[in-house]
């Protein structure tokens, strides 16, 4: 069931992240060149809480007080965004359509300018995903699904599902989206349906390489692992909460946290990869296996062009 609410409905937290004080980090440590520091444009740098893009050449990065960076393969530069809303996902279908959304706020990117779209209510968007221009998918606070058919925003029904951080598909018929209190929702096509976790540790983020192959990441070191029938919990050798995770294959998978914790999955087993920096990492996007980047907080950028 679809509906559409008034603008005085879902209004929740002002922000979608709660970091840990944990220092505890895995004991082994992998091949770590590659990975290296760029610079951020803005003066006073604000948290990144998302990057994506088309290729090595276009990437976005969005974060706090409305903050949009563009990577044209060499620099970062600022892009109005016309807000100062906080940003909170990013995703799009090429460079010329790209989606943003965050506090009350969908923003719609023609490869010129940033629109503003109409969501129909206020809510707290953390995470947007798609098949298709047509048909794209973002989460939120308070139970939050919206869909979007490439003419307007609708609201799903909920079902006390909590709060919703991340979202990702395989097709338009096998979907995921992951939040608060370890749930996990699976959309077939036609409906939403929580499924089991095993875990009550908030998930922030899912990402997989096929149907059969999906990985979610939370609170204390918790990663997930989908086989296509169920769940299982894999050892990620660490306590510290991890927020992002994306791969290349089912073999080249990273996921990343606080106090600059970076894993990387080979298949096989989660090792800890020096990044360098001691700030949070929230989210991690890459065009292929030697272009991957990282965004965190105080506007940490760190690009990964290494030999995985």
């Amino acid at each position: 069931m679809i509906l559409t609410l008034s603008a005085s409905a879902i209004i929740g937290c002002a922000t979608p992240i709660h970091y840990s004080t944990s220092t505890s980090s895995p004991t082994n440590i992998a091949n770590t060149t590659g990975w290296a520091s760029q610079e951020n444009p803005s003066s006073s740098p604000v948290p990144l809480w998302d990057v994506w893009g088309t290729s090595a050449s276009d990437v976005f990065a969005v974060g706090g007080l409305g903050t949009i960076l563009k990577y044209n393969g060499k620099t970062w530069t600022n892009i109005s965004s016309g807000t100062t809303n906080d940003l909170w996902g990013v995703w799009g279908t090429s460079s010329s359509d790209v989606f943003t959304v965050g506090v009350n706020t969908i923003l719609d990117f023609d490869g010129k300018v940033w629109n503003q779209m109409d969501m129909g209510t206020l809510a707290l968007l953390n995470g947007i995903w798609g098949s298709s221009a047509s048909d794209v998918f973002a989460v939120g606070n308070v139970d939050v699904v919206f869909h979007y058919d490439g003419k307007d925003w609708t609201q799903w029904a909920s079902t006390n599902w909590g709060d919703l951080y991340s979202i990702w598909d395989s097709s338009s018929k096998n979907i995921f989206a992951v939040g608060s209190g370890g749930v996990i929702l699976h959309y077939d096509g036609k409906a939403w349906t929580k499924v089991k976790s095993n875990t009550t540790e908030d998930l922030w983020d899912v990402w997989g390489s096929s149907f059969n192959n999906i990985f979610a990441v939370g609170n204390d070191g918790f990663i997930l692992h989908y086989n296509g029938k169920t769940w299982t919990i894999l050892d990620s050798g660490t306590t510290e909460n991890l927020y992002g995770v994306w791969g290349s294959s089912s073999n080249n998978v990273f996921a990343v946290g606080n106090g600059g914790t970076i894993l990387h999955w080979d298949g096989k087993t989660w090792s800890s990869v020096s990044s360098g920096v001691t700030s949070n990492l929230i989210k991690v996007w890459g065009s292929s296996a030697s272009d991957v980047f990282v965004v965190g907080d105080s506007g940490t950028i760190l690009h990964y062009s290494g030999p995985y």
